[in-house]
């Protein structure tokens, strides 16, 4: 149940949140909204949120508006329910695919106490407390995230494509499962053939719906995988960032399923396909400067800073794996040879390393940047960027030494390397006692997500799967 709280329990605001508060306000007459989504996240990120009317908007900005945090996954126990939704003023949305007339916004909230006390489970208060760290030691966060997903008709089709499509006979099999075909299940990497209008289309739409909504796209294509697409992200700050990728993840399955079809982030949706990453690009900037970058010195233009906080990736690797690999079909993608790493290893130019120097450029020192290739597209993006800038900070603090990149490729080397969690429950039981995680993330969000994870651990495995039935039933 959902209601208003009372101005009582209203914060002091500053007059940059006065002059949003304003502009929201302004905005929505002048846009004919008539109602207001609040959107959070619960602990594995899957957005989640109550409708407000226009009416009502005034007073949520000043008051926010509570609700039953129990009935929310990792949010609040059952004796501490009572949460509030606080809206973010600067996140204030129109919802492009929604009519003109009575239009539709969205806005993010923090997540509190009654008595205004963050609430220690909310991803955006968890990043954003990491992330003045960082400020602390004169840095700002950036990331650039490069997010893939597959276009398929309808869930069930998409089912049965599945199980055909992995059986020997590759040619019956995508003939039995009669698909419209509409997304193009034959489409490969970069095509720009007319048999991916249908995709490409549909992603054209995402790309326009993400720029009316103020999320500015670098690029977008066809993926390797058939019906797997592609659209990056121009770089932000990484509280903006996630709260742009879970608007990206609502964008791309609601215009999908006006279209009569279906949008999955799911990380591996098919045996034979690769699978769907987020492969996140990092900067940290001292000013205007970008504190990664080094001049002619370094034959990767990489500043000491910089390898230090690749240093601090690749040391706490297997500990945050769980936070940017979260499911169980997360592990079906880092496989040898899929272009998804194994080992925690870097190196200055090879796509299966976990961490990747992109070549530097002359000129552009501002884009100088560590990528991490191991979070899949299905991540809690907030405790993923999370994670991610408390290993790389740990290095900077600590003065990680860092290793010797990695020159062939790492997925044929030796067992002496690193290894990264095979599966949810390695991952998440290096997560459960890991100082890092615990210091930044916190125990109760940490115990939370943990228990989470457990439990779907446990479900999958008491789960009999069509491997299982198709290999055994008639031989055993």
């Amino acid at each position: 149940m959902v209601h208003i709280t009372s101005s009582e329990a209203t914060p002091p605001v500053s007059s940059s949140d006065d002059e949003a508060k304003e502009f929201v306000l302004r905005s929505a007459n002048q846009q004919d909204v008539r109602f207001v989504r609040l959107w959070f996240t619960d602990i594995v990120g899957t957005v989640k949120g109550f409708a407000i009317t226009i009416d009502e908007l005034e007073h949520v900005l000043n008051s926010g508006a509570s609700f039953d945090g129990a009935v929310i996954d990792g949010l609040a126990r059952s004796d501490e329910a009572d949460t509030v939704a606080v809206p973010d003023p600067t996140t204030w949305q129109i919802l492009p695919w929604r009519p003109s007339q009575d239009a539709v916004a969205s806005m993010f909230c923090d997540l509190s106490t009654p008595d205004r006390e963050p609430l220690q489970t909310d991803g955006r208060h968890i990043l954003r407390n990491v992330m003045q760290r960082a400020r602390s030691l004169g840095y700002n966060f950036y990331v650039a995230p490069e997010l893939e997903f597959f276009y398929v008709d309808d869930v069930a089709e998409y089912r049965t494509f599945s199980r055909e499509y992995s059986s020997p006979n590759v040619v019956e099999s995508f003939n039995a499962a009669k698909l419209p075909n509409r997304f193009n299940q034959a489409s490969r990497y970069f095509d720009q053939t007319s048999p991916d209008l249908g995709g490409a289309e549909l992603r054209r739409d995402v790309v326009l719906a993400l720029e009316k909504m103020g999320i500015p796209v670098k690029h977008s294509h066809h993926e390797v995988g058939h019906g797997q697409h592609e659209i990056d992200l121009r770089h932000t700050n990484a509280l903006t960032m996630a709260d742009s990728v879970v608007t990206y993840r609502v964008v791309v399955k609601e215009l999908a399923a006006r279209k009569g079809g279906h949008a999955t982030f799911m990380p591996q949706p098919f045996s034979d396909r690769p699978g769907s990453g987020m492969h996140t690009h990092m900067s940290l900037f001292s000013g205007d400067e970008n504190a990664f970058y080094e001049g002619e010195d370094d034959e990767f233009h990489l500043s000491e800073i910089g390898k230090k906080f690749i240093a601090g990736l690749v040391r706490h690797a297997p500990e945050i794996t769980a936070i940017t690999n979260q499911w169980v079909n997360s592990y079906k993608r880092l496989v040898p040879g899929s272009e998804a790493p194994i080992f925690a290893t870097w190196t200055a130019g090879n796509m299966n390393d976990l961490i990747r120097v992109p070549a530097y450029r002359p000129g552009q020192e501002a884009s100088m940047r560590v990528e991490y290739r191991a979070p899949d597209a299905a991540c809690n993006p907030y405790l993923a960027f999370t994670a991610l800038l408390a290993a790389g900070l740990e290095g900077i603090e600590k003065d990680y030494p860092v290793s010797s990149p990695i020159v062939e490729e790492s997925n044929g080397a030796s067992a002496t390397l690193p290894r990264l969690p095979s599966s949810l429950y390695e991952a998440v039981s290096i997560a459960e006692n890991s100082d890092l995680l615990r210091k930044n993330i916190g125990d109760k969000a940490i115990d939370s997500f943990c228990r989470n994870k457990n439990l779907e651990w446990d479900e999958f495995n008491r789960t009999v799967t069509d491997f299982e039935t198709n290999r055994y039933l008639d031989i055993l």
